[in-house]
């Protein structure tokens, strides 16, 4: 397994559940993955978050180690010699700044850009009570916005529920410009949530997801929930599918 290409902390995850058409996701899995679904039902996330603490190969980059990202997932599996591996693909990635974007298109071929981005989080978080996190970017000369409340504490997912499929993923999958694939492994402790008391999308996004997934998130999300996050690990890529 390579070394660690990343070390940080993801923090105040908020996670806008979708149920979508497999269809439209089944051009974007890539090879070596196939779409994998929970009680049968595809599911898309649009994901809010605080990079905090970031370092690039234990190297420490002023300006670059607190961020925000949003991005536009769904969810893959691969089967390794018995073992199931559930993985995540990114739709799209945005983060601030441009030196962020392209150090991840180039190690990892993900699809980042880097656009205005703002936050606020307000309340207790871990200790109870009220918290409000909300995440924006200016996409087209306009700010696209998640805004998410939640109350009391966080708890772990149940075993089999929603929340964890949606949460506990660690792996990464990305299809490569020659027709490949890579997967890199994520390290985390598992991640303690709440459910959202009330949850609001708004903006249009369909320059950076298209028009029919963009249509998605003009919807009430399916499910909707707050990850309290934590230290995480990301290794390199290893090659999946290669047409080198």
């Amino acid at each position: 397994m390579p070394a660690p290409f990343l070390t940080a902390e993801w923090r105040s995850l908020a996670m806008l559940n979708y149920v979508v058409d497999p269809g439209l996701l089944a051009p974007m899995v890539p090879r070596g993955t196939e779409l994998d679904s929970f009680d049968g039902r595809t599911y898309m996330s649009l994901v809010g978050f605080r990079f905090e603490r970031t370092r690039v190969r234990g190297i420490w980059i002023p300006l670059h180690s607190d961020f925000d990202e949003v991005n536009l997932r769904f969810y893959v599996r691969r089967r390794v010699a018995g073992e199931i591996r559930r993985g995540v693909v990114f739709i799209r990635e945005v983060v601030p700044r441009w030196a962020i974007a392209a150090v991840a298109r180039a190690v990892y071929g993900e699809r980042y850009v880097a656009l205005p981005m703002r936050h606020r989080i307000a309340g207790p978080v871990s200790e109870g009570g009220r918290t409000t996190v909300e995440y924006g970017w200016r996409v087209d000369g306009r700010w696209a916005e998640i805004h998410l409340e939640c109350e009391g504490k966080p708890v772990r997912p149940g075993a089999g529920s929603l929340e964890e499929f949606i949460a506990e993923h660690y792996w990464g999958y990305a299809a490569q410009a020659n027709g490949g694939a890579i997967e890199y492994r994520v390290e985390h402790e598992p991640w303690r949530v709440w459910r959202a008391a009330s949850v609001q999308f708004v903006g249009d996004c369909a320059s950076l997801y298209g028009t029919e997934l963009a249509a998605y998130l003009k919807t009430a999300p399916d499910s909707a929930l707050l990850a309290e996050g934590s230290a995480v690990v990301v290794h390199g890529g290893e090659t999946v599918v290669s047409f080198e």
